[in-house]
């Protein structure tokens, strides 16, 4: 798991005005937490922070001027609904060594067995407990040969070395289901008659 440097500042104001000040020099504000402390305030670069959450769960050494040094992964991340830009990001403090929870992301391989079933996700993202400078990116299962009826529960599911589940074993994360596309076809055609012959 790569390890994101970005300088950060202590931010002293607050309020929305204070915030949109902070928008329009291109810096997010944020709030760092964790470990007991003092929740702290900072203002962040908007463009290496909108890199840096590209990658899920990321890790984030924060140099922040005239503060120290503060080792973070995103919490909480507020975008606007319409252009998309950060307005505000909660990030846990976190040490080397420690263990946290997060949530990664579920991606599959491989074709289902023919038949035209289909793949349902229950979860999209798995909880699990993991050192904080070893978190996962994501974890993928194998749904080759899979047919409908079949589920995938959390314990079915390969982690990485140090990974553990943050949720009940026999949790269902995906499900295999039968197409159901022709059914609903026909039952739309005989409405249509029906309707047809309530006209005449």
């Amino acid at each position: 798991m790569s390890e994101v440097q970005i300088t950060a500042q202590v931010r002293t104001e607050f309020g929305k005005g204070a915030a949109r000040r902070v928008r329009r020099a291109h810096q997010v504000p944020g709030v760092i937490y964790g470990h007991g402390a003092e929740p702290k305030h900072v203002t962040l670069p908007g463009h290496e922070l909108l890199l840096a959450l590209r990658t899920p769960n990321v890790l984030i050494s924060l140099d922040i001027e005239g503060d120290g040094k503060e080792l973070v992964i995103p919490k909480a991340v507020q975008r606007d609904p319409l252009k998309g830009f950060l307005e505000h990001v909660d990030l846990l403090a976190v040490k080397r060594g420690e263990k946290v929870t997060v949530e990664v992301v579920v991606s599959t391989e491989g074709e289902l067995a023919p038949g035209g079933n289909l793949l349902e996700h229950v979860l999209n993202s798995l909880p699990v407990e993991a050192e904080a400078t070893h978190i996962p990116d994501g974890v993928t299962v194998s749904v080759e040969g899979l047919e409908a009826g079949t589920s995938i529960l959390a314990k079915d599911i390969p982690l990485p070395k140090g990974t553990t589940l943050a949720v009940d074993e026999d949790t269902v994360v995906l499900q295999v289901v039968a197409a159901q596309a022709e059914a609903p076809a026909e039952g739309e055609g005989a409405e249509g008659e029906g309707a047809e012959a309530a006209a005449e």
